[in-house]
């Protein structure tokens, strides 16, 4: 596995303490001193790890009092990248996966144009089903680029959130997603997989992830749009 550097290391701890609720919001951080001796660090390395945690929303850097965790908004706000998964659980859903497929094939056409591969190029496709307090919501693929995360394997069955697990084990750092969203009606074979009548409504998403290292994964998703919503949150003009 490619060698992870500290400040990634430093700042996926940090924020999967924020998830734990460790540190709520409104409470600061320890400080850069304290972090240093925290993780054995340098104070620049301590300094690349907040400036992530800082561009994702996590925390804010108050001048003059320190560094504070700030609230994590319960809807999937499309100004920030969240996952599916992420966003039920935060709004008290128990969210479980039923059964999951992973294998490393070619690069569809469709997943090269999207990510910019060359055509003998291969990904990591994975198929789940989402399910949210026991009800199957969505059915979802993701292709990732093989290239960016060459060793990607699941060693979990019960794995929930892709997102948690790309940053937990793999340390990869999201930069931004573009995402459109359309409406479509359910085909035989998806309502028979989510319990729903055909033709039944599905909210239907298209997302390109990026990393540092440029854009990694292409997802589809087909969630029933009456059990989940997006929100956008808009400030100020041009």
């Amino acid at each position: 596995m490619t060698k992870i550097p500290e400040y990634r290391k430093i700042y996926s701890e940090l924020k999967r303490e924020i998830k734990r609720g460790t540190y709520s919001p409104g409470m600061f951080l320890p400080t850069e001193t304290e972090l240093e001796n925290m993780f054995g660090v340098s104070r620049t390395t301590i300094r690349k790890a907040i400036s992530l945690l800082v561009l994702e929303g996590f925390i804010s850097v108050q001048q003059g009092r320190g560094t504070e965790v700030q609230e994590v908004s319960t809807s999937q706000r499309l100004n920030q990248i969240t996952s599916f998964s992420e966003t039920l659980s935060q709004k008290g859903y128990i969210v479980t996966t039923r059964g999951f497929y992973l294998e490393h094939i070619p690069a569809p056409a469709f997943v090269r144009e999207a990510l910019g591969l060359e055509k003998d190029c291969t990904v990591h496709h994975l198929q789940r089903v989402q399910c949210a307090d026991g009800r199957p919501i969505c059915i979802m693929e993701n292709y990732i680029s093989a290239h960016i995360i060459p060793d990607f394997e699941i060693r979990n069955s019960n794995f929930v959130s892709l997102y948690e697990l790309l940053e937990h084990e793999y340390n990869l750092v999201l930069r931004e997603a573009v995402e459109r969203i359309t409406a479509i009606g359910a085909s035989f074979t998806e309502s028979q997989i989510l319990l729903v009548p055909s033709g039944t409504p599905l909210l239907f998403s298209k997302r390109i992830t990026y990393c540092d290292k440029g854009p990694f994964e292409y997802v589809i998703n087909k969630v029933l749009a009456e059990q989940y919503e997006y929100a956008i949150h808009l400030s100020g003009r041009a």
